[in-house]
């Protein structure tokens, strides 16, 4: 191994009444390109500024090889005090000169003229971006590097950081940026840190190997305490396993609508299908609108189906906010028409954390002051639902304004999903969510029983949620894609190998004598659906009963068995789904 060229020994920071972490021994090789891992809360941030040397430890020793140039990329610079964009970057300590600056401004198309007061998010980041990398750092620190970046954007980002000589740290939620960049991961964990010489594509099974190994020496302990402080851990295991069945369910989704969709003859017959038409919730039949003399949409014909997920991509500018907003009804097409079904109900979703008062407790904004939640007509205890959030029961206290950015986030997602609704908008959601909170947005999303339309340049999160994508090239053609950004990249540039010789393709090897699942296997994988169903209706009226308010104090011994058998019902779901899931797999094996 290299020697570092940047470390911490020893580090601790106090925040509020105890340590973020301490005794943290950290290290940067000249040519690492790490993934920092770790939730919302972590400190992921706060060790980026101690490496680059903007706070000071409490405890520890940084080191730096004399000479090695550390830059770092903010989430959110502070543009104040500078009238253009071009003033901000040539402001920074050892500033690059206003060539090198235009040259990668240029690059990411972005005028550095243009005022910062006015200019949007997407504009500062690659304004930001310009600043860092014209510095040509030995060392980049990058949080949330594709934060408000459109999709060419961060193509060119991905191409210029596999050409880097130097070193990076990145912290991001975009799982296909740091699947493609990084060969290193630490992971910051309740606060102590954990370093693997493999990419973030290893993450999660290492992650879920972590979690095993701690839950196992936490029942040899036998210490229910240990165990509780796991409840996370095991259930996002859980959920991420669960969620393999659900992407099983989504190519299902995904092969009906490409029926639908495919081609012109079978678009035309699934158009003339009475089912078809019954089940269509948006229509828009010739649609075209233009600002000025730019066409953003033009002559658009599609169907949205109850049930739904479709994503809407393309560079910014491209008109993907218009298409939302057409298809919802917020603005009217210049021409042709969309009909929106008399019965849709809607909820939009748009990371607008502002209009959450900061003043206001967790007890407040999910309950009213109250102990249960109203969700979708179902009443849930406060605490129990904040579990389904990733949040300890125990902030259901705390203030807004005391929450992270992603906390609050994740707050505003319980909020608004506890609403009933038959559709759900959301808007680049998944900006400041921790890669656990994506997780559970996937799984929310994929459970939604409406439809769903999602603008969003997260191309994992896109590939792992959506039927039908809707693509936008910036010339008014909307491409219709059944699949997630994949698909429709793969659409995109497709090369014209029509003329071109085919390769000649090796015989087929001989089929080997076909396997089947043991008696048992293929009994618990034909009866366990049915018995998750049953368990669910048990939840169902177990849950009911204990939304009765005045139970806990009328009955308190029916309230307790109540609370008991409903745990058991949800960790006996667990497992017959895990059992499930894993029989599936085994079948899928066997083709």
């Amino acid at each position: 191994m290299a020697a570092p060229i940047l470390s911490y020994e020893g580090l601790g920071l106090v925040q509020g009444s105890g340590w973020l972490f301490q005794d943290l021994d950290i290290y940067v090789g000249e040519r690492d390109r790490l993934a920092l891992i770790g939730r919302n809360g972590a400190g992921k941030t706060t060790l980026l500024k101690l490496l680059a040397g903007r706070i000071e430890p409490d405890k520890g020793k940084r080191v730096i090889v004399p000479g090695t140039h550390v830059v770092m990329l903010e989430q959110e610079p502070d543009f104040s005090g500078f009238a253009t964009l071009m003033d901000f970057a040539v402001a920074a300590p050892n500033a690059p000169e206003e060539f090198e600056v235009a040259a990668i401004a240029d690059q990411l198309g972005i005028d550095m003229s243009r005022s910062a007061a006015s200019a949007s998010g997407g504009e500062r980041r690659r304004a930001a971006l310009a600043r860092a990398l014209a510095q040509n750092p030995d060392v980049l620190l990058l949080d949330e590097p594709t934060n408000h970046l459109d999709l060419a954007a961060i193509d060119w980002l991905e191409s210029w950081l596999a050409r880097y000589t130097g070193a990076f740290v990145a912290i991001s939620h975009d799982r296909t940026f740091l699947t493609r960049l990084t060969r290193q991961t630490l992971w910051l964990d309740r606060g102590s840190i954990r370093r693997k010489e493999i990419g973030f594509g290893g993450f999660e099974e290492w992650s879920d190997a972590v979690a095993a190994e701690e839950a196992r020496a936490a029942q040899r302990l036998d210490s229910k305490l240990r165990l509780e402080a796991h409840w996370l851990e095991r259930g996002v295991t859980a959920r991420r396993k669960r969620n393999q069945g659900r992407l099983e369910k989504l190519k299902e989704m995904r092969a009906t609508r490409a029926a639908m969709i495919g081609g012109p003859g079978v678009a035309k017959l699934g158009l003339a299908n009475d089912d078809v038409r019954s089940k269509s919730v948006i229509v828009a039949e010739g649609v075209s609108k233009s600002f000025g003399d730019r066409v953003i949409i033009k002559n658009f014909d599609f169907r949205v189906q109850r049930g739904d997920r479709i994503g809407i991509v393309g560079a910014n500018g491209a008109g993907k906010s218009t298409l939302l907003k057409l298809l919802t009804g917020e603005i009217a097409p210049d021409s042709g028409s969309i009909t929106l079904a008399p019965t849709l109900d809607g909820i939009i979703i748009d990371q607008q954390r502002s209009l959450l008062s900061p003043d206001k407790t967790v007890r407040d904004i999910l309950a009213d002051g109250g102990d249960w939640v109203e969700v979708r007509g179902v009443k849930k205890h406060i605490q129990g639902y904040l579990k389904e959030f990733l949040f300890d029961p125990g902030v259901v206290e705390a203030s807004v304004g005391a929450l992270s950015g992603g906390e609050r986030s994740r707050l505003l997602l319980a909020r608004e999903f506890a609403r009933e609704s038959n559709l759900l908008v959301l808007d680049e959601p998944t900006n400041d969510l921790d890669l656990e909170t994506l997780d559970l947005l996937q799984e929310v999303i994929a459970d939604y029983a409406g439809t769903v339309l999602l603008v969003s340049h997260d191309r994992d999160f896109l590939d792992r949620t959506v039927t039908v994508t809707l693509g936008l090239d910036g010339t008014g053609k909307v491409d219709i894609v059944a699949g997630g950004y994949a698909d429709w990249e793969a659409k995109r540039v497709k090369p014209n190998t029509a003329k071109e010789k085919a390769a000649p393709t090796a015989a087929p090897p001989p089929p080997t004598a076909r396997k089947k699942l043991s008696y048992k296997d293929q009994r618990d994988y034909d009866l366990l659906p049915g018995r998750i169903e049953a368990i669910e209706a048990e939840m169902a009226v177990a849950e009911t009963e204990l939304s009765d308010g005045t139970l806990f104090t009328r009955d308190h011994a029916k309230f307790t068995a109540l609370t008991s058998k409903l745990e058991k019902l949800r960790e006996e779901k667990a497992a017959a789904e895990d059992r499930w899931l894993e029989l599936a797999e085994a079948v899928e094996a066997l083709g």
